[in-house]
Parts: structure tokens; sequence; C-alpha cells
């Protein structure tokens, strides 16, 4: 089956959701620096109502709604083997934390790896579902988010544990 995609508002711009033989492939948004340039790479558009479009807008809403910590969908992100280790680690982040690129690199089995793992983190095709906006400087500043720093900023400061989600909705 080809890829379909729904496109879907939300509070930090318009969502491409992308899936391809009911996984998800990608979640991109509007402005993301590794966008496909070729729009028909997305295929035709689908309707919402079907999944995994629609479970993947009713848990988009609840997280930008902040009731949901845990998103749980087919995932299909497309890469190379490192590319999937370091994306199927951002997935071990809990909600509300963070973690730094040389803790990831840690984790891997090699500290001089966090700048690979910067890269892969970049090239994240599935953002807010694979959070790789949870992965900050080692002096914990904001750093390399493909969807801006401002996005980033959003969506770790929506997870604060005091965050008000009144009026988050799409």
């Amino acid at each position: 089956m080809s890829p379909r995609h729904v496109v879907l508002p939300s509070p930090i711009g318009t969502l491409t959701v992308v899936a391809e033989d009911g996984a998800v492939t990608h979640v991109l948004m509007d402005a993301a620096k590794y966008r496909p340039a070729d729009p028909d790479a997305f295929g035709a558009e689908a309707s919402p109502d079907e999944d995994p479009f629609a479970a993947a807008t009713e848990q988009l809403r609840a997280y930008f709604a902040g009731q949901l910590r845990d998103f749980d969908l087919p995932l299909a992100p497309r890469g190379d083997e490192f590319h999937q280790r370091v994306w199927a680690l951002l997935r071990t982040i809990p909600y509300g934390e963070t973690r730094t690129y040389g803790d990831l690199a840690r984790v891997l089995g090699d500290r001089n790896l966090a700048q690979a793992v910067g890269s892969a983190n970049g090239r994240n095709p599935i953002a807010v579902v694979i959070p790789c906006h949870r992965v900050i400087g080692a002096d914990g500043s904001l750093v390399g988010y493909a969807g801006g720093l401002d996005r980033k900023r959003f969506l770790l400061t929506l997870e604060e544990p005091s965050a008000d989600h009144a009026g988050r909705l799409f």
C-alpha cells in the first residue's frame, strides 16, 4: 500500500501525519528542517477517520491537552540501524524529563557518539510522538531542534508538572 497522509492543526503549527501499511511513518511540522521537499512523498490525502490517522489525531489532541503522556501508535520510522537505536532510546525518556545527547551516547555504549546522537535526533521523522524534544545540551540549554527552539520550549513547558493545559487543544 502506498503512503497516505492527513494534515492536522496543532498549537505548534500544522502537523502532517503520514502512514503506510497501517503504521505512522512521519509526523512532520510545517517548517521542520528535514521535511521532505517532495509533497508527493506523503501520498494521497486520507480520511482522518481511518486508522492509524484517527488514533494519531486523538492521541495528539490528548497530548496537547495535557491528558496523554505516552503514545500508543503503530510506528514505522525509516532510517538506518543507528537511527533506529537512537529513536527507540528517545521513546524511553519519560514524559516531563530530559536527557542530554551525552546521556544517550553513554546508554548506546560510547560517550563519543553524542554528536551522532544529535544528528539522528534531528532526523527523527516522527516528531512529538518520538520525543526528540526531550533531549537537551550538556549544560541544560535548549539546543538542536529541527522544528525550532520555540517549538521545543513549548513542548517541554507543556510537559512540566505544573503547566496549565487549558486552551491548548487543536
